[in-house]
């Protein structure tokens, strides 16, 4: 996992989001609704308390305990180790029975942030187990960082962002504002909200501009729920289609929907806002759909 706490400034904004909808769908395909059900409760803030004057090898150890046990993995033994390094952390990806651990020495002291660092390395075992990856270093990366924040997690990843006029924190590849996305779909799921245990303010402010991208995909045609300027881009471009068929949306136009025609007439293919499959409806006005990857039912006015 990269640890950003000397460099300047943090990268901000949606830079990854193509790859974080990517994972947040990939994990639905392996896990089913029923098994990203199972995360349903967040890990616990207190079971990520870590005292100046706890040990620091058996603090380490009893959240890494903890964290193990969040992610449904079999109970055995974390090594958790420090050592200097580029990176904030690695983890060795052996079949165990232990898994060992080890995190850069700078959170000897920095001891807060433990464990936002455990809940990346222990989300790479998860995932190994699972057998899910994306190809390439980066994209796999972003996979383990959404893994964590949608599994409940990595809530500790985006409140250990901290930044001022003089330095910066910031761990793994998401930018802030992509893990207060990733925090907020996983909020809309469980009808959770992680902004009480945020401590760095900086934190806070990123989820809520994660959560309001969040939301405006609940908003985008052709769910019911889109804005009078939607609906009429949106029926601007069923009238092209109708009038082109093959063509899609009209030229020029960036879109999330894109409309098809078959032998049963105009489909409308759009992304669920929840688990971002991509569910194809016959254009025939009001309907519900219910997704086939995570259940979610969506109004939709085709």
């Amino acid at each position: 996992m990269p640890d950003n706490s000397r460099r300047s400034p943090v990268e901000h904004g949606f830079p990854h989001l193509a790859t974080v909808r990517s994972a947040v769908t990939a994990l639905y395909r392996r896990l089913g609704r029923d098994g990203v059900q199972r995360f349903s409760v967040s890990f616990a803030p207190v079971d990520a308390a870590f005292a100046d004057a706890d040990d620091l090898h058996l603090g380490a150890q009893r959240v890494a305990r903890a964290m193990v046990h969040h992610y449904r993995l079999p109970d055995a033994r974390v090594i958790v180790a420090f050592r200097a390094m580029e990176h904030a952390g690695s983890v060795e990806l052996a079949a165990g029975p232990e898994y060992f651990v080890e995190l850069n020495d700078r959170f000897r002291t920095h001891r807060r942030d433990i464990g936002a660092a455990l809940s990346h390395e222990v989300a790479h075992v998860l995932l190994h187990r699972l057998g899910l990856e994306f190809p390439g270093t980066r994209d796999n990366e972003i996979l383990t960082d959404t893994a964590a924040a949608y599994l409940g997690a990595g809530w500790l990843l985006l409140d250990a962002f901290r930044e001022d006029a003089t330095s910066s924190q910031k761990l793994g590849y998401l930018t802030p504002e992509e893990f207060g996305y990733v925090l907020a779909k996983r909020a809309q799921v469980f009808g959770e909200d992680p902004s009480p245990w945020f401590t760095s303010p900086q934190a806070y402010t990123a989820y809520a501009e994660g959560r309001a991208r969040a939301l405006r995909e609940d908003a985008q045609p052709p769910l019911t729920a889109a804005g009078w300027a939607g609906r009429r881009r949106y029926a601007r471009d069923r009238r092209y289609a109708r009038e082109h068929p093959g063509a899609g949306a009209a030229p020029g136009r960036e879109v999330p929907y894109r409309f098809e025609t078959g032998g049963e007439g105009l489909r409308v293919a759009f992304p669920c806002p929840t688990c971002h499959q991509r569910n194809r409806v016959a254009v025939r006005g009001r309907v519900r759909v219910r997704c086939g990857l995570c259940g979610a039912v969506l109004d939709c006015t085709t």
